[in-house]
């Protein structure tokens, strides 16, 4: 494993090989060397962090590849007694995503910020893994109104319900999870699918509470 490198009085230039250690034994050397001004010194750990960031990038998006592959939908485990739906709640959402999403070196941050939006909070989440940090957020409603926008709550159960919703909704989105029943036929559907004993998904089309 090598690497050429040029100087001729510009930056000195990894070639590909392995890129990370070849630049990192560069600025090694460019350290050690008087000559080296503190310009150049500073371009080549900006390239340094470049080349990381990139790296740690990938790596979060190759987790969440493989998260994502091993999650299936969560059961809708609640009733919304105003609207009469069904929701999945957030703790049947964590209890079936949280053994999987740190399993694959996922760590998830919530957070509130403000919102452009009148009477909303901002639901912050900032999802971590590899070194990579990439941050999800949603406006929720915290007016207190119910669904036929009555004054049903005060402000501090709307705050509540505002950050509870927008974990939820963060959840899902984030890891991109359907949310239904999972159903077996037990082979009754065994001459319209290629393999007879995959579990069947059915969606109920219900809104989301």
């Amino acid at each position: 494993m090598t690497a050429v490198v040029q100087h001729n009085g510009n930056l000195p230039v990894p070639q590909p090989a392995s890129e990370g250690a070849a630049l990192l034994a560069l600025i090694e050397r460019a350290a050690r060397d008087p000559s080296v001004d503190l310009d150049k010194m500073q371009r080549l750990f900006d390239m340094r962090h470049a080349m990381e960031q990139r790296a740690a990038e990938r790596a979060f998006f190759e987790a969440m590849t493989a998260a994502q592959h091993e999650m299936r939908p969560v059961s809708k485990d609640a009733v919304n007694p105003q609207t009469k739906s069904k929701y999945a709640t957030y703790a049947a959402l964590d209890q079936a995503l949280r053994p999987i999403y740190t399993k694959n070196g996922f760590s998830l941050t919530f957070d509130v910020g403000a919102s452009d939006l009148s009477d909303h909070l901002l639901i912050i989440c900032d999802v971590a893994c590899a070194g990579h940090v990439r941050r999800y957020s949603i406006p929720m409603p915290a007016d207190g109104k119910g669904a036929r926008g009555s004054d049903v709550m005060t402000r501090t159960h709307a705050t509540g319900s505002a950050v509870t919703y927008g974990r939820r909704y963060l959840l899902l989105m984030i890891f991109n999870i359907a949310v239904g029943t999972w159903e077996d036929d037990d082979g009754n559907a065994a001459g319209k699918r290629e393999n007879p004993h995959v579990t069947r998904y059915e969606d109920v089309q219900e809104p989301l509470q």
